[in-house]
């Protein structure tokens, strides 16, 4: 099994974080190591545990901690331990005499007799002591003594098994029956202090063997314990005329601190040279001994003074003071820390002088300076006031009160007052320089429009030479007032978009200085064809199409890259016309010519009149395609079928209209001799929309000519012959092609019935 003997104590350390960190004593290991511990002989290491005396008469041993601890702002403290007593004993004594915890001002250094359990004569501290050996009867026994207060009874040979100090002492029953405390097996002590609070002179001492309480109480320091300040812990036996061996192991001693950050604080203070003393506060330095103050009891003394600084956040001196800072955590087990020190010691007081640099921003001509960032003193908790003058500051007028925005030119000098907190006070010149200004041009920039809008560009800002300097940083904005507030950034400026106008750049160099520049923008518009332009020929022509002269470069929709295209029919067409770097899409449509419509033939005798629309003026017409007249009138037809050609203007192919002159009737005599006794024009039965009406002189109609009468009259109206006279006629219909070209044909007619 691995014992091992451990001490556990809370140096004041440098905390950070408000992380406990204490100084660990151990005696750990096999062999165990007791690296800060004292061993008087005949203790030894045996192994993983320490042996205080072997199994031997007349043998004494101790293990003290090599350095003294100060319990005076300890609160609690705990020390836990196993005890092992055993051996061959002699005849006449038994086994002898047993051991002793303590905490010790005047631990043993040299062999003590083994009545006193190791613990020399006169000894100072309190003392918890398990006693096998009972003096007056010489038997064995298993009793608990505690003492807290001098080992001097009786005289000449003392033994705590006999200090009845009152209130100051402790004597357990024998507990051989229900303890032993010799044997092979260990014993487990407990043994914790804490500070009576209805009593801070005293301590609750709390023992427990093996989980049983032996004592619970509170006990007073009696004789040389009485206002003791540091002590020892240790552990020593001694076997007098009787032999045991005496064991310890797992021993730990539990004493932290409150952690504090550092120990020693020694802010820089001066006294008032008008009165020789200074005042400071100081419960301001108390978060440099711990995170949250208020978390805290703290208590700050004029060292070798018992008594409280009653104001210590005024507190008054004159020459070198050293302070007492007392840290109690009251939600907390752990010891009061009493390390803390304020050491004040008045120098006088000096400002020194210091300069600023800033920007002069896009040459305003100033920097905007925080006085209070010149370095004229590292001291916190100082006043600062600012003069245009030393006049000013000794007379106290026309102090600046815009300190932290204020503007100035290169070269500026400022004078400032510096009063301490503890009212010390010293001038200096604040000297104000700019920085050299960034220097920037103005730049334009020119792109091509776009295409599908001409009166804007994409520009790519990055590209303006606006500055020669190198490591600076640009950015870019639409507006001046923009890029001196630094809002409306434009994010995309290698891809901006915009018509003609003006952007700025504001410049920043390493110093964080700048200077903005305006940048003209220009979109170069789109430059075309003057001679390009629409034509009109007729559907089955072809053309030429010329962009004409004075581009770069010429790239048609048809492939083509020269500046005139042949063969060119009916459709839409485009050019890219380059011009410099530009390049401009002209569109050119080449129009199918509007052939001219026959809207009717007016055929009236042997006269025929064409009528058209459409097309181009002037037209020209013709029966057989080759000889051609302007008139749209034609005389002396001959009934039957005849082909009319019309043209117009763009000598297109003709279009060509088929018409019908039906035959000529100008009298008829309906007498019934089968001669010339009706009109016939069932002849005309197949054309579309026949029609056949025929009127009086006044406009009346008479007879309509249809189906039914298979387009025939025979000089009645009503079933009864007309007088004998001239009857106006018309036929109508339309033309078997594709245009249905409508047709009139009219005349007159005389009509000789004879009764």
């Amino acid at each position: 099994m691995k014992k091992t003997l451990l001490f556990y104590f809370s140096l004041i350390l440098l905390f950070f974080f408000q992380n406990t960190s204490a100084q660990t004593y151990q005696l750990t290991g096999n062999p165990v190591n007791t690296t800060g511990w004292d061993i008087v002989p005949s203790a030894a290491v045996s192994g993983d545990f320490i042996r205080l005396t072997a199994d031997q008469t007349s043998q004494f041993g101790a293990i003290k901690l090599s350095d003294p601890i100060n319990l005076k702002y300890c609160d609690k403290w705990k020390v836990e331990f196993d005890f092992r007593i055993d051996g061959n004993g002699t005849t006449a004594y038994g086994r002898g005499d047993g051991l002793t915890f303590w905490y010790l001002s005047n631990p043993p250094t040299a062999f003590t007799t083994g009545g006193g359990l190791g613990i020399p004569a006169n000894a100072n501290g309190l003392m918890v002591a398990f006693d096998i050996f009972n003096n007056t009867t010489e038997g064995q026994m298993s009793k608990v003594h505690l003492l807290y207060g001098t080992n001097n009874v009786p005289a000449g040979n003392p033994n705590i098994e006999y200090n009845v100090t009152a209130g100051s002492s402790f004597h357990s029953a024998d507990l051989q029956t229900t303890q032993p405390f010799v044997g092979t097996a260990y014993k487990h002590v407990e043994v914790n202090g804490q500070v009576d609070p209805a009593n801070l002179n005293n301590w609750i001492i709390q023992i427990k063997i093996d989980g049983v309480v032996i004592t619970n109480q509170s006990y007073a320091p009696s004789g040389g314990a009485i206002g003791m300040t540091t002590g020892y812990f240790g552990f020593s036996s001694g076997t007098g005329a009787a032999s045991a061996r005496h064991s310890i192991k797992n021993a730990k001693i539990f004493i932290d601190k409150v952690p504090i950050f550092q120990s020693t604080i020694t802010p820089f203070v001066c006294t008032n040279p008008s009165t020789g003393n200074g005042f400071v506060d100081l419960t301001s330095y108390a978060s440099q001994f711990v995170n949250i103050p208020s978390n805290y009891i703290i208590t700050y003394y004029v060292l070798g003074n018992a008594t409280p600084i009653a104001t210590p956040n005024n507190f008054q001196y004159s020459g070198n003071t050293t302070i007492s800072v007392v840290i109690k955590d009251p939600t907390s087990t752990l010891c009061d820390n009493g390390d803390g020190r304020i050491i004040l010691n008045p120098t006088p007081f000096e400002a020194v002088d210091a300069s600023l640099t800033k920007c002069n921003n896009n040459n305003a001509g100033v920097g905007i300076f925080n006085l209070n960032d010149a370095a004229v003193t590292t001291l916190p908790g100082v006043t600062k006031q600012y003069y245009p003058t030393l006049a000013d500051l000794i007379a106290g007028t026309n102090q600046i009160t815009n300190f932290a925005a204020f503007p100035a030119a290169q070269g500026t000098t400022i004078h400032v007052k510096v009063t301490t907190a503890q009212g010390c006070v010293d001038n200096a010149i604040i000297t104000l320089n700019t920085f050299p200004p960034v220097v920037v041009n103005d730049a334009t920039l020119r792109v091509c429009s776009e295409s599908t809008n001409p009166s804007l560009g994409t520009f790519n800002l990055t590209n303006a030479n606006v500055t020669l300097q190198t490591g600076i940083t640009k950015k870019y904005y639409p507006s001046l007032t923009d890029a001196v507030n630094g809002t409306n950034e434009i994010t995309n400026p290698t891809a901006y978009t915009a018509p003609n106008g003006v952007v700025y750049i504001k410049v920043i160099n390493g110093n964080g200085c700048f200077t903005v520049a305006k940048v003209t923008l220009i979109i170069i518009p789109p430059v075309y064809s003057t001679v390009l332009v629409d034509k009109v020929i007729c559907i089955e022509d072809k053309t030429t199409l010329d962009a004409g002269s004075g581009f770069t470069g010429y790239e048609w929709s048809t492939g083509a890259t020269t500046q005139i295209i042949t063969n060119i029919g009916v459709g839409t067409y485009w050019v890219k016309l380059k011009t410099g770097d530009c390049i401009s899409k002209q569109t050119v449509k080449v129009y199918a010519s509007e052939q001219p419509v026959v809207t009717y033939v007016d055929i009236s005798n042997t006269t025929i009149t064409v009528n058209v629309n459409g097309g181009t003026p002037a037209y020209q017409f013709s029966l057989d395609n080759v000889n051609w007249q302007d008139s749209n009138v034609f005389t002396k037809i001959t009934r039957g079928i005849h082909k009319i050609y019309v043209r117009d203007a763009y000598d297109c192919e003709p279009i060509i209209v088929t018409i019908t002159v039906p035959n000529l009737i100008n009298v008829i005599t309906p007498n019934g001799d089968g001669q010339n006794d009706y009109i016939d024009y069932s002849a005309l039965s197949g054309k579309i929309d026949l029609t056949f009406n025929v009127f009086d002189r006044y406009g009346s109609k008479l007879h309509q000519g249809d189906k039914t009468n298979r387009y025939i009259w025979d000089g009645t109206a009503n079933g009864r012959k007309v007088p004998t006279g001239s009857y106006w006629y018309s036929v109508t219909w339309n033309e078997n092609n594709k245009t249905k070209t409508p047709i009139k044909f009219s005349g007159w007619i005389m009509v000789k019935n004879r009764d």
